[in-house]
């Protein structure tokens, strides 16, 4: 009589021995930052107007502390604005396209939702350039007589742009660069960058529904000069009687912001500060670097961005050779498991796994997921 109970277990894949201690992938909301802990927010200012005067010095504090570590020159000016990194860049669009002739690039979701506002909403007919997930379009093909949209690192395909290099100095149209996945873990070129936003949840691990917006001296210059056909929302209007708004540069924000979640911003940014900017990115480098020996070591795991020239060191998009049931298995085993939470790919990507490797992961975390990712592909593939 043969011991069915025996052979089953001798087939089940052993579980690994030890667990990420943080088992946060997701990219986005990304894990908090080591060693957080919300009973180390300061709460003077909670349930205090975000009008008072501690109020604004909160707001103004959290924007000193993104331009200290972001090295940004005293030529570009950051807002706090609602609706997250979407918010922001739709503030961005909607207040300075139609002047020129635009260009938009889109290669991910995110790139391509800029696309549907420009031709569905805004209607100005872009130049559209577009390449497959996994790849980056021809990025010699854009006319920079065009404003320009693209997105600096594509969170949801793992493809980014490699550097500033395309992009001339003498450009006649605006670059607005969609940074969310890229700011403080990449050192971006400032003179190359005309519009930027990005929010906190990303590289800071901080909350969503807050975004910010970076503008350069041609950004502001076009918001003086050009008013668009187009009716504006209150939340989206930066220039009264033709001028800049300063206040909003300077903690005066255009709605009520969540001052908690401005605080755990600041929580993160300051923990950021200890490391340096060139710590962050050392970080979220080392992370990507051990991921990358994880997918060598498996025949079955590969990279969804093909050149790593432009590979993201920050979302990371892996392919898996199994269907999309056995991906689907194999991350509710790891969640089950508390090994990895949310590593599913996006859900208008390929079927497949995205990892975030940002600065507030460590590395050792990444290193002991790989073992789970072992268990997890044998479980779902035997059913």
């Amino acid at each position: 009589m043969t011991d069915t109970t025996a052979a089953d277990a001798t087939l089940a894949p052993a579980t690994p021995a030890t667990r990420p201690a943080r088992p946060h992938f997701s990219s986005g909301p990304c894990a908090k930052p080591p060693g957080y802990d919300p009973a180390k927010l300061a709460t003077d200012v909670l349930g205090r107007s975000h009008r008072s005067k501690l109020g604004k010095q909160r707001l103004q504090y959290c924007i000193e502390l993104m331009r200290e570590l972001l090295n940004l020159p005293d030529t570009h000016r950051i807002g706090i604005v609602p609706g997250s990194d979407t918010g922001a860049y739709e503030m961005a669009m909607w207040t300075m396209l139609g002047a020129r002739p635009v260009t938009a690039l889109a290669w991910e979701s995110f790139g391509e939702g800029w696309v549907t506002d420009a031709v569905k909403q805004l209607k100005i007919d872009p130049t559209v350039i577009r390449a497959d997930y996994g790849q980056l379009p021809d990025l010699a093909q854009v006319d920079w007589s065009n404003d320009v949209l693209f997105t600096w690192n594509g969170t949801t395909s793992g493809v980014r742009v490699p550097n500033g290099d395309w992009i001339p100095a003498d450009r006649e149209g605006l670059s607005f660069a969609d940074a969310t996945s890229a700011v403080f873990a990449y050192d971006l070129p400032w003179d190359k960058i005309d519009v930027a936003t990005f929010s906190w949840q990303k590289v800071l691990g901080g909350e969503g529904a807050h975004g910010v917006l970076i503008l350069g001296p041609r950004a502001v210059e076009r918001l003086e000069s050009y008013t668009p056909a187009w009716p504006l929302p209150k939340v989206f209007r930066l220039v009264s009687k033709g001028k800049l708004t300063e206040g909003v540069f300077k903690g005066e924000t255009i709605n009520t912001p969540s001052m908690l979640a401005v605080e755990d911003a600041i929580w993160s940014l300051e923990w950021a500060k200890s490391l340096g900017k060139g710590g962050l990115i050392a970080r979220s480098d080392a992370n990507a670097a051990a991921l990358d020996t994880i997918v060598a070591e498996r025949e079955w795991l590969g990279h969804l961005a093909a050149d790593p020239a432009s590979r993201s060191k920050t979302s990371v998009c892996l392919t898996v050779d199994a269907d999309e049931g056995v991906i689907k298995k194999m991350v509710s085993l790891l969640e089950a498991e508390h090994a990895a939470y949310d590593i599913g790919g996006y859900r208008d990507a390929p079927p497949g796994l995205r990892i975030w490797c940002g600065a507030t992961v460590d590395t050792a975390d990444i290193v002991a997921l790989g073992p789970w990712l072992d268990w997890a592909y044998a479980t779902a593939k035997a059913g």
